[in-house]
C-alpha cells in the first residue's frame, strides 16, 4: 500500500491515525459539490456559475475565490475558456436597409424582438453544414432554429417558420439579422411580409456589433460544444446540436443577465407574472 501511495511507512501510519477537522470535512463536502455541479454542466460552468448553483440549490454561500481554489487544487476546469469579442469594425458601403434595433437590445417580454444568424459546423463525412438560429432578446431562449448541408434562403425561412410556430406572433415584433444574402433576398422578405413579420432590421455592412447577443450565442455553442467535437455526419452534428439548445441552453444554462435562470425558466415567470399560467 505505501509503494502504491508512494509515502513512508511512518507518514502512512500518522495519516491513519489523524482524525479530519472539521474544515477538511466541509472542504471534502464542498468539493463533491462542486465537481458534481461542474460535471452536471459537462464541464462547461466556472466558479462564478457554480457559485450562482451552490446558493440557488444548495443554500451554500461560499464566494467566489474560494471555489476557484478548490477548483485549481482539484484540476477542475471549465472547457469555456474564451469569451465573445467582436471583431473589427469595418466599414463597408451599406444597402439601403433600417436598423431598426439600433443595438438596443433590451426588451420587457418575451416576442417584441428577435435576433437571427448562421453558423457553421463542420462534419467529416459532409463537410460543412449550417446552422440558422433566432433569439428572443427578452428570454435569451433560442426561439427557432434549422440545420442544414448548404446555406440557402430556405435555411433561415425555415429557422422563421420554426419560431413562429413554437412562440406564435406579435405584429409589432422586430426582427433582426445581418445583411447575408439569405436574408435579403426577395423570397425571404416575402415569406416574412406574408407571415406579418413587417418590422425587418439589418446590421450594418461588417458590424457584428450590431446583432451582439446573436454573435454571442454563436461563440457559446461553439465554446461549449462544437469546438470539442469531431462529428461524423451531418445527421450526427444535428443531434448533438438538438441536445445542447433544446435541453442545455434553453432549460438549463444559467444566464445573469436574466437573474442566473434557464430561458424557459425565465419565461415561466414572466408568464406567471401576467397571469397565463
Amino acid at each position: 500500500m505505501c509503494s502504491v501511495l508512494s509515502v513512508s511507512k511512518s507518514r502512512y501510519y500518522e495519516y491513519s491515525k489523524h482524525t479530519p477537522s472539521q474544515h477538511e470535512l466541509d472542504e471534502i463536502r464542498l468539493t463533491t459539490l462542486i465537481r458534481d455541479i461542474w460535471l452536471d454542466s459537462h464541464m462547461r460552468y466556472g466558479a462564478p456559475k457554480i457559485d450562482v448553483i451552490l446558493r440557488k440549490k444548495y443554500n451554500e454561500n461560499v464566494g467566489i475565490k474560494r471555489i476557484q481554489r478548490i477548483m485549481s487544487e482539484n484540476q477542475i476546469k471549465s472547457i469555456t475558456v474564451k469569451k465573445f469579442r467582436p471583431t473589427k469594425n469595418i466599414k463597408l458601403p451599406d444597402q439601403k436597409r433600417e436598423n431598426i434595433l439600433n443595438r438596443d437590445f433590451s426588451a420587457t417580454h418575451k416576442n417584441e424582438k428577435w435576433v437571427s444568424d448562421i453558423t457553421y459546423v463542420w462534419t467529416t463525412n459532409d463537410g460543412w453544414c449550417y446552422l440558422a438560429t433566432i433569439l428572443d432578446l427578452c428570454t435569451k431562449k433560442i426561439v427557432g432554429w434549422t440545420f442544414g448541408r448548404e446555406m440557402t434562403v430556405e435555411l433561415v425561412q425555415q429557422a422563421l417558420k420554426n419560431a413562429i410556430y413554437n412562440e406564435g406572433l406579435n405584429t409589432t415584433l422586430i426582427l433582426h439579422s445581418d445583411q447575408g444574402s439569405q436574408y435579403t433576398a426577395d423570397a425571404y422578405e416575402q415569406l416574412c411580409k406574408s407571415m406579418k413579420v413587417l418590422n425587418l432590421s439589418y446590421s450594418g455592412k461588417g458590424c457584428p456589433y450590431d446583432n451582439a447577443p446573436m454573435e454571442s450565442f454563436n461563440s457559446i455553442i461553439k465554446k461549449e460544444l462544437i469546438n470539442h467535437m469531431v462529428y461524423r455526419d451531418f445527421n450526427e452534428a444535428r443531434y448533438s446540436i438538438f441536445e445542447f439548445i433544446e435541453h442545455w441552453y434553453n432549460r438549463t444554462r444559467i444566464h445573469s443577465s436574466i437573474g442566473n435562470k434557464s430561458p424557459i425558466e425565465f419565461e415561466q415567470e414572466l408568464l406567471y407574472q401576467v397571469g397565463l399560467t
